[in-house]
């Protein structure tokens, strides 16, 4: 699971100049959490061969595709765009899914990820972000987990409201049991099922539905806060760090849209045209089709295109081409109507 990162304190250096003060700091590395990640990924190594070179059983490596699938959903329909940015409403057999799928990813519990994404916003790129870009491409993918928390990121962190996931009784029993949840859902049932139905090795079914499939949607899920803070167009805006990038959209479902993202954050495409390399949007839709999401928000096609044309870099018409005349009335659009009626 990915540990809760520590407090931190500053080491306060000389500048150049002879004085003594806080912009230059130094975080200590949290060696639990640094040496944790190494061996995780060390490990992962061997089950890539296995899952890659089909090592395993044809049944483990549809179901470890499968989990990986229903993990990634419980991040990104889950906990980003439903909990952290509230960008449709859910009832409570969908509640209960993406928590339970949230779970499995094993990327601490809901309540520190919201925490963290909001913070995130609230203070995008800045030393009150967990995982500030300005830092750098490493320290914003995986090494702010890997040292203590910048002073900003925890005063600032007490500015953050959180009293919709404390009034929630469901996210409130994930936050006391996560450990137990984790040890059940993400690491043994996913190794029994293979062992049990199929008749795989307890090792190949440790390795690949387990290990590698944790880390591979933890580094996908992490290329949102690292790739797409550094390579790509900014259409929205050009004043933000976030960036539109395919790559990220392709390994994260849909999340790689973000300077859209960033600009409009309760849009629940996180992107401007849908479906589109968004994956994650489809899941929602067809949520949305069968009454489980519904009052599904998202930015109007002229604020869309004016926002483009006021403080974006120039891109949106080599990137997408122009919007189309009649976008506000595609097949997502005509979704949300039905759903909101």
């Amino acid at each position: 699971m990915v540990p809760e990162t520590q407090d931190t304190y500053i080491k306060v250096v000389p500048t150049f100049d002879g004085k003594y003060g806080k912009k230059f700091f130094k975080t200590d590395i949290v060696w639990f959490n640094a040496i944790g990640f190494l061996l995780l990924h060390l490990f992962a190594v061997y089950g890539s061969y296995l899952f890659f070179l089909f090592r395993i059983k044809w049944q483990t490596w549809l179901f470890s595709v499968f989990i990986g699938m229903c993990s990634s959903q419980g991040i990104l329909a889950g906990a980003h765009r439903y909990y952290a940015h509230r960008s449709y409403k859910a009832n409570l057999p969908l509640r209960i899914l993406i928590v339970l799928f949230h779970t499995v990813a094993t990327q601490n519990c809901m309540w520190v990820w919201v925490r963290d994404h909001r913070q995130h916003h609230k203070y995008s790129d800045t030393d009150a972000d967990p995982h500030n870009a300005s830092r750098g491409f490493f320290f914003s993918h995986i090494g702010w987990l890997m040292m203590k928390k910048h002073p900003d990121v925890i005063e600032k962190g007490k500015n953050i409201d959180m009293s919709d996931l404390d009034n929630d009784p469901l996210i409130m029993f994930q936050k006391k049991y996560y450990f137990p949840l984790f040890l059940l859902f993400s690491l043994a049932i996913p190794t029994f099922i293979p062992v049990y139905y199929w008749g795989e090795t307890t090792l190949n079914a440790f390795m690949v539905p387990f290990l590698l499939r944790t880390v591979l949607v933890l580094n996908f899920t992490w290329m949102v806060n690292s790739w797409a803070h550094a390579f790509g167009t900014k259409p929205y805006d050009k004043n933000i760090r976030p960036v539109e990038t395919m790559v990220v959209s392709i390994v994260a479902f849909g999340e790689g849209w973000h300077n859209y993202h960033h600009t409009f954050p309760w849009d629940y495409k996180a992107s401007e045209f849908g479906v589109r390399y968004n994956p994650t949007t489809t899941f929602i839709n067809f949520l949305a089709r069968i009454g489980w999401a519904y009052d599904l928000k998202q930015a109007s096609a002229p604020v869309v295109k004016a926002r483009a044309l006021r403080s974006g870099d120039g891109t949106h018409s080599e990137v997408h081409g122009t919007p189309e005349k009649d976008s506000a009335t595609t097949d997502s659009d005509k979704l949300i109507d039905i759903c909101s009626r």
